[in-house]
């Protein structure tokens, strides 16, 4: 038997990071890991091939702790997904809705269920994951239970969906980085390539306009711009970017030559094949 390709995620069975990996890497094994930390471990000690790291999200944008770790996590982007979370509602075997009397999941998705949580009356109960919180209310065992969460835990766990996409916006969609040992940048030849990068600028007056400046006169399309301070020093920002393109692409090369006269360090973290148009919130 092939032995199938291993793909970590933060988090229990089940959970919209698992169902990422699954319809990312299609028969790829999935591997669930307490933290990103923990699943970024994973592939350096060649326990995972690749890990499923969540970026960002359409309802409450950047994940902060993925910007802290991967400029240091030693990995190489290698693609991203764009999955699209869909809530539902789910309980026992047996449960209807008129027995709900709690609904349990993580923080972020009762703030995205203000809706259902006002109408059927039910008192919101935080867990610390929607996967989670489909094993807790299986493992109780009371038809008064209900968790929000994907079809996919509800299949794991042995429990009946109630309702389908019960979230109060149709446009949830969490974007994932995939990140590797080993870089894998695609042809320059394919369409629709990203390029993330990671830099910080000299701590003088212009020096981030005539950076970001370099990709807007090269026709660059800029898709995401992210800062955060270096070992508590407001003197030294650094910046990670998203820009469509491949380094070894005209436009991109000449912005990217640019800057070392404008930085005190950067670095690539990843070109990758585009997973869809950025401008799209649904396709």
């Amino acid at each position: 038997m092939p032995i199938m390709p291993i793909i970590a995620f933060q988090g229990r069975p089940g959970a919209y990071s698992d169902l990422a990996c699954r319809q990312a890497r299609p028969g790829w094994t999935t591997l669930p890991c307490e933290s990103f930390p923990a699943a970024i471990q994973a592939v350096h000690d060649g326990v995972a091939d690749a890990a499923m790291l969540a970026c960002e999200n359409s309802l409450v944008g950047r994940v902060p702790e993925i910007h802290t770790l991967l400029p240091e996590a030693g990995l190489h982007i290698v693609g991203e997904y764009f999955q699209r979370v869909e809530h539902c509602l789910i309980a026992l075997p047996g449960a209807a809705l008129g027995d709900i009397r709690r609904i349990h999941t993580h923080p972020v998705a009762l703030g995205q269920v203000r809706r259902l949580i006002a109408e059927l009356g039910v008192t919101p109960v935080t867990a610390f994951d929607t996967a989670g919180a489909a094993e807790l209310i299986r493992e109780w065992g009371r038809i008064e239970e209900g968790a929000i969460a994907s079809e996919l835990a509800a299949d794991l766990n042995g429990l009946t969906v109630l309702r389908r996409n019960v979230e109060d916006a149709g446009h949830n969609t969490t974007r994932f980085y995939i990140v590797a040992r080993d870089a894998a940048w695609p042809d320059p030849a394919l369409s629709s390539m990203m390029t993330t990068l990671l830099f910080r600028v000299r701590n003088a007056p212009g020096m981030l306009y005539r950076a970001l400046g370099a990709f807007a006169d090269a026709g660059i399309n800029m898709t995401r711009l992210e800062s955060y301070m270096l070992e508590g020093s407001f003197a030294a920002t650094q910046f990670l970017l998203d820009v469509e393109g491949h380094p070894q692409q005209s436009g991109l090369a000449q912005a990217l030559a640019i800057l070392p006269q404008l930085c005190d360090a950067w670095s690539i973290l990843g070109v990758y094949p585009s997973s869809r148009p950025h401008h799209v919130v649904n396709s």
